[in-house]
């Protein structure tokens, strides 16, 4: 596979755009579900707190379970059908949802919707870095990330307002109806080359090899390092966004369920935005790394203000600023895509994405044994549980930044125009390692 040197037509990258956006959305939106229902959840299926964060993590370790064999399908079938197939256990996990009855039925059923789109973002990294030129590849992704945040905003207001008409359980049935729907036009619609280009030969190749392909990835230069950020960027935000957000305004701050909802679509326009904004920086400012640390920096200083318990009127605009200023994201997932190379590209997206949905599993599960080291409020948990919330979040971000910050910088100024080298020592060829 090698990836485009000019722009695709017009018509033919809409399409892809459209279709990204749609399989994206639908993930953010079932990762985010949780937030705006948890009060509720928790009383109607009688969630313990490490029940709840095990439901939001159980969705990002089911991510990570599947990338091995995404990253493989990847290059061996090609992203259309990987992702077009992978649809049939979001809508499973999707039906399954609407009709759990306790803890354990509900973290079954965000596995299997977890498993369901396990292809889903990675597609956009796969897809994109194919029918784009290299230097515009934060900027393509960047419109493929922020559009996916509509899904966030769908699991806010919209969500809780069709909760309070229908049920969730009746919402969570229209939603998999949904997933089927974009699921087969996946299949329809995408091709995994811009039109004009002819698919490069892809022979069998073996598991052992296939496999192979994943160590080889592991040994590049200086990637581990990059990770090391990755690992737990945007895990910032899902854990906030998809967990806590909900319950810290429920509890500390006496939002009902609208106004939640209301302050979670302020959330995803807050990472719209700021995703739209980082994704050009670094062909502006020619970095990729300092665009990142710039980022981490402010989403730290956003943390530890939010852990200082700030009054209502500070703590919305602070927590509608994690979003914003996590959104350099997109400038660690390009940096990461500059290590490995074209042939290896479906197992580096999924390697390196195997790291982010690490923090994303385990940042939720680690916060919510927090809770219960306090005791309970009226309202629900303690104001001091959410500042060692905070405060936790914030460390393991900075401990990822200080990893990142020994990284070398890949300058897209450096790479304009030229073909993606072999990673050294690679002598894999051009069907795999």
């Amino acid at each position: 596979m090698t990836t485009a040197t000019s722009n695709p037509p017009a018509r033919a990258a809409a399409i892809l755009i459209v279709m990204l956006s749609a399989t994206t959305i639908l993930s953010q939106f079932f990762r985010s579900s949780v937030t705006v229902l948890a009060p509720e959840l928790i009383v109607e299926l009688k969630l313990t707190s490490e029940a709840l964060g095990m439901s939001n993590a159980i969705f990002f370790f089911a991510l990570m379970a599947a990338q091995v064999p995404v990253g493989i399908l990847f290059d061996r079938i090609g992203v259309r059908f990987t992702v077009g197939g992978l649809a049939v256990l979001g809508v499973a996990g999707a039906l399954l949802h609407a009709v759990v009855r306790d803890g354990s039925e509900l973290i079954a059923a965000r596995f299997l919707l977890g498993l369901g789109f396990g292809g889903s973002f990675m597609s956009v990294v796969v897809l994109c870095s194919r029918w784009y030129p290299r230097a515009r590849w934060a900027t393509a992704m960047s419109w493929v990330f922020g559009l996916s945040m509509i899904g966030v905003g769908l699991a806010g207001t919209p969500l809780a307002l069709a909760a309070g008409l229908v049920g969730w359980r009746t919402t969570f049935m229209i939603m998999a109806g949904a997933a089927g729907v974009v699921g087969l036009l996946f299949v329809w619609l995408v091709r995994d080359d811009p039109p004009g280009k002819v698919p490069p030969p892809n022979p069998p190749e073996t598991l052992a090899a296939a496999l192979a392909g994943f160590i080889a990835i592991l040994r590049l230069p200086g990637l581990l390092r990059v990770l090391g950020l990755q690992t737990v960027a945007y895990a910032v935000m899902a854990t906030i966004m998809g967990l806590w957000a909900g319950p810290y305004l429920h509890d500390v701050h006496g939002l009902d369920a609208v106004a939640r909802g209301n302050v979670l679509i302020a959330m995803a326009c807050a990472q719209f935005l700021g995703v739209l904004a980082f994704g050009p920086m670094d062909r502006i400012f020619d970095t990729r790394k300092w665009v990142a640390i710039t980022g981490a920096t402010a989403t730290i200083l956003v943390l530890l203000a939010l852990a200082s318990n700030p009054p209502t009127v500070l703590a919305i605009p602070l927590i509608i600023g994690v979003c914003a200023t996590s959104s350099y994201g997109v400038a660690v997932v390009t940096h990461a895509r500059t290590f490995y190379p074209d042939h290896l590209a479906g197992r580096g997206a999924t390697t390196a994405n195997m790291a982010q949905l690490f923090g994303c599993a385990m940042v939720p599960v680690v916060t919510g044994y927090i809770p219960n080291w306090f005791p309970q409020t009226a309202a629900g948990y303690s104001p001091v549980a959410y500042q060692w919330i905070f405060a936790t979040i914030a460390a393991a971000l900075g401990a990822g930044l200080m990893v990142y910050a020994t990284a070398r910088d890949v300058r897209p100024s450096s790479q304009a125009g030229h073909p993606m080298p072999a990673s050294a020592g690679d002598k894999s060829g051009p069907t795999g390692a």
